[in-house]
């Protein structure tokens, strides 16, 4: 019981101790309750109806608690005593403290740059839809039935969501499901640029479940890999800066053929795979690193998009927005992205 009288002392001076507005305040609660004839004095007076142990416990208890009152009072005074000397002395021409100021995130920053570069070339901005039905993602993409990416070990379908036109729901795995959208929307000339989130079951260093992904899209009359060579040279040029250059490789895609892996000059060896002192280049090996897919959109997708093969060609490459920013700015973990920690985010 007295243990509970002792608690109830204590919460009860806090709470008035928080409350004082000046120093003749706090004196009055002090003398209430530490004073001779205070409240805490009076509960130590019933301390010798205990027994030993209960003794030592009850008066260990109200120790703690005068000393949390006097640290209290002591630390409201100084306050007080703080907040009263502003108020008394305030230079009305001092500069006010400046807010601080939030700036855009390192992805959105790299998001307006990307499309700024493929702007002066004459692509358009295009967003698609998040949530995709699996002919636009799949299907119509010319992915097989027993595609791996269609596993639901490797994409995120949707429960309870099916059109008997379009399939599966599902959270869209790349933005290539946005070249059947454009194609439905837009006839040749087609010059496309859909940045977008996609979501895969994938986490690590290097992956994210959700990450942003810019794909590009031409249709037109005689397009051919010469173009879709030129333009890659161009964005890692602009990207990258003046003595980067651009790779393909053969490769296989579903939607395009021929396929092609593209690859970016590395910026330690500018492509010669050896440093300056002979040293093989640690950071590549070899000259050139992997940057993303590219190729000839094939003649199945064109026809599913409502074009003519036969008339028009066309190219399409996407590649992860956060994977050209990391390897730009030497960023080794994808999580650092998304983490939120300003001391991270604030160096860009």
């Amino acid at each position: 019981m007295i243990k509970n009288q002792v608690n109830n002392l204590k919460n009860e001076a806090v709470g008035e101790i928080l409350e004082a507005k000046d120093e003749k305040t706090l004196e009055e609660i002090r003398t209430r309750f530490l004073g001779r004839s205070g409240k805490i004095n009076e509960l130590t007076k019933e301390i010798p109806k205990f027994s030993s142990e209960e003794k030592e416990e009850i008066g260990k208890l109200i120790n703690e608690t005068k000393k949390t009152i006097e640290s209290l009072l002591s630390e409201t005074k100084t306050k007080l005593n703080s907040k009263k000397e502003k108020e008394e002395w305030f230079d009305v021409t001092l500069p006010g403290e400046k807010v601080p100021l939030g700036s855009l995130h390192l992805i959105t920053k790299t998001i307006n740059e990307i499309s700024d570069i493929f702007a002066r070339i004459g692509f358009k901005r295009a967003r698609y839809p998040e949530v995709e039905w699996d002919w636009y993602a799949f299907e119509g993409l010319n992915f097989p039935e027993n595609h791996p990416a269609r596993d639901e070990w490797e994409t995120f379908f949707v429960d309870n969501l099916y059109s008997k036109k379009y399939g599966r729901g599902l959270l869209t795995p790349h933005t290539s499901s946005g070249q059947l959208r454009e194609m439905e929307a837009t006839k040749p000339p087609i010059r496309m640029l859909n940045i977008a989130k996609c979501y895969r079951r994938q986490s690590d260093i290097s992956h994210s479940p959700m990450f942003y992904q810019f794909e590009g899209l031409v249709v037109d009359k005689g397009i051919n890999i010469t173009h879709l060579k030129g333009t890659l040279d161009y964005f890692f040029k602009q990207f990258f800066g003046p003595k980067r250059e651009a790779r393909i490789r053969p490769f296989h895609f579903q939607f395009t053929e021929p396929s092609f892996e593209v690859d970016v000059s590395c910026s330690e060896c500018l492509g010669t795979g050896k440093l300056k002192n002979g040293e093989v280049c640690r950071v590549c090996k070899e000259g050139w690193l992997e940057i993303g897919g590219a190729g000839m959109v094939h003649p199945n997708v064109l026809k599913n998009g409502g074009i003519d093969p036969e008339e028009f060609t066309g190219f399409a490459f996407g590649w992860g927005v956060e994977r050209v920013l990391m390897m730009k700015y030497g960023i080794g973990d994808i999580r650092l992205l998304f983490e939120g920690d300003l001391r991270f985010l604030k160096q860009f």
